[in-house]
C-alpha cells in the first residue's frame, strides 16, 4: 500500500491528533527517548506559539492507509532569513518509519511548500533556533535525550535523509564534564580571579526564583546579542517569543544553578544550569498531571546530573578578561555538590573556540547531531 501525505487541516482535526501521537508509536519500547510535552506541540499545532506572529508553517502527516507512519513541520523562519540573509525553508519535529519511500514523500511536500514561497534550499531539522534543539542524532545513541532539549532518534534517520538527497550541513556535540575530572586551567582560573578582584566584574548568584525573574528580561536581550548573533541556526527572539522563553525557562530553573556575569552592575553573560529531569519526563510520558509534578519536583532532588543549555558573554566583554570569567563560572556550576556530572548540549562546530575548550576542561564530546541541507 502506497503512502499519501497530508495537510494538518487544523488543530483539532483526526490528523493533528495522529501528529501529536506517532513519536508514542514510532518510541514505545526506547529508553533513550524524552516525550515532548503535550501541550508544547499543541501550542504548536494550534498556531498559538509566537513564533507563528513572524514566520508562516505547514504541518504535514504520511500515512499508510489509516495508519500514521510519518509527520514533519515546514517553516519559513523569517528573522532566520533576515538575519543570516537567506532563503531557507526548514524541516522540523521530523519523525518517521524505516521506509525511505515516506521520507522521500514527506519531504518532497516540505520542498514543494518551499518553492512555493520562493525559497532556495530546505534544511533541517531545525527552524525555531538552538533552544529548541537541532538536528538528526548521528552518534551516541545509547545515551538518554536530555530533557526535551535535544532529539532522540534512531539510526536510520540519518540514511533516510541521505536517500532523499539531503547531504550535510552543521553539526552539534555534546560534552559530558565528569566531575572528577573537570577542572579549570590555573591560566584561566587566575586571568578570572583577577577580573574579579578589579571589582567591575561582579558574579551574580540567586536562592529565590523572583530575584532571577526580575532580570529575565535583560538576560533575553543578552541571548538575542551573544547567542542569536554568533550561533548559525539562531536568530533574535521576538519578544513573544522571549516572553514564552522565560515562561518556561521558570518552570525548570533552579535559582541556585543560574549564574549571571555583571559588568559595573549590569548583566553581561549569563551560564544556565538545570537538573537533568529526564528520568521523570520519561515516567510523566508527556502529560504534566497532579502526581507527575510530585514526581517531577522529587527528581530535583534525586538526580545526579546537570544539564548546561545556554552559556554567552557580550562580545564587548570577551576581550576584557570575560570569556575566563563565563569558565570560571561554569566550573562553579558543574562543580555543585550534588552533581556527578554535567552536559553542555549542542555546541555547534562553528563555534570552534569553544570546542577545543570543552577537551581543554576535560570534557568528552558524547553525542553528535546533524542538520542536513538540500538546495531546490
Amino acid at each position: 500500500m502506497g503512502v499519501e501525505v497530508l495537510p494538518v487541516a487544523g488543530p483539532r482535526s483526526a490528523e493533528a491528533r495522529a501528529f501529536l501521537e506517532l513519536p508514542y508509536t514510532l518510541y514505545a519500547s526506547c529508553p533513550q527517548w524524552v516525550p515532548p510535552l503535550r501541550g508544547q506541540v499543541r501550542e504548536l499545532l494550534e498556531r498559538r506559539h509566537p513564533f507563528f506572529e513572524h514566520s508562516p508553517g505547514q504541518f504535514f502527516l504520511a500515512r499508510r492507509g489509516a495508519t500514521a507512519v510519518g509527520r514533519v513541520l515546514a517553516l519559513e523562519n523569517t528573522r532566520y532569513n533576515a538575519r543570516h540573509d537567506r532563503r531557507f525553508g526548514w524541516f522540523y519535529l521530523f519523525e518517521c518509519e524505516q521506509d525511505p519511500e515516506t521520507s522521500r514523500a514527506l519531504l518532497a511536500e516540505v520542498e514543494r511548500w518551499a518553492r512555493g514561497r520562493g525559497l532556495s534550499s530546505v534544511a533541517g531539522p531545525g527552524g525555531m533556533g538552538a533552544g529548541a534543539g537541532v538536528g538528526v542524532l548521528v552518534d551516541g545513541f545509547e545515551h538518554r535525550a536530555a530533557m526535551t532539549m535535544m532529539g532522540w532518534n534512531p539510526p536510520y534517520y540519518a540514511g533516510l535523509l541521505e536517500q532523499a538527497g539531503y547531504t550535510p550541513f552543521k553539526h552539534y556535540y555534546s560534552a559530558r564534564l565528569a566531575r572528577d575530572i573537570f577542572r579549570l586551567p590555573e591560566r584561566v582560573r587566575s586571568v578570572a580571579e583577577k577580573v574579579l578582584a578589579r571589582g567591575r566584574f561582579q558574579l551574580l548568584e540567586f536562592r529565590r526564583k523572583r530575584e532571577l525573574l526580575a532580570l529575565a528580561p535583560r538576560l533575553g536581550q543578552i541571548y538575542n546579542a551573544a547567542i542569536a548573533a554568533s550561533h548559525p541556526d539562531s536568530y533574535p527572539y521576538s519578544e513573544g517569543e522571549l516572553s514564552q522563553v522565560i515562561r518556561q525557562f521558570a518552570q525548570v530553573a533552579e535559582p541556585g544553578l543560574i549564574k549571571v556575569i555583571a559588568y559595573d552592575g549590569q548583566p553581561a553573560g549569563f551560564v544556565f544550569g538545570f537538573p537533568d529531569l529526564s528520568a521523570a519526563l520519561q515516567r510523566a510520558r508527556g502529560r504534566l498531571r497532579p502526581w507527575n509534578l510530585l514526581d517531577l519536583a522529587a527528581e530535583y532532588r534525586r538526580t545526579d546530573s546537570l544539564i548546561i543549555n545556554g552559556a554567552g558573554i557580550l562580545p564587548e566583554y570577551q576581550r576584557l578578561g570575560g570569556n575566563a570569567l563565563l569558565y570560571h563560572t561554569l566550573e562553579r556550576t558543574a562543580n555543585t555538590g550534588r552533581f556527578r556530572q554535567a552536559e553542555m548540549t549542542q555546541i555547534a562546530d562553528t563555534t570552534s573556540l569553544m570546542l577545543s575548550d570543552m577537551k581543554t576542561l576535560g570534557g568528552t564530546v558524547y553525542k553528535t547531531h546533524r542538520v542536513y541541507k538540500r538546495d531546490l
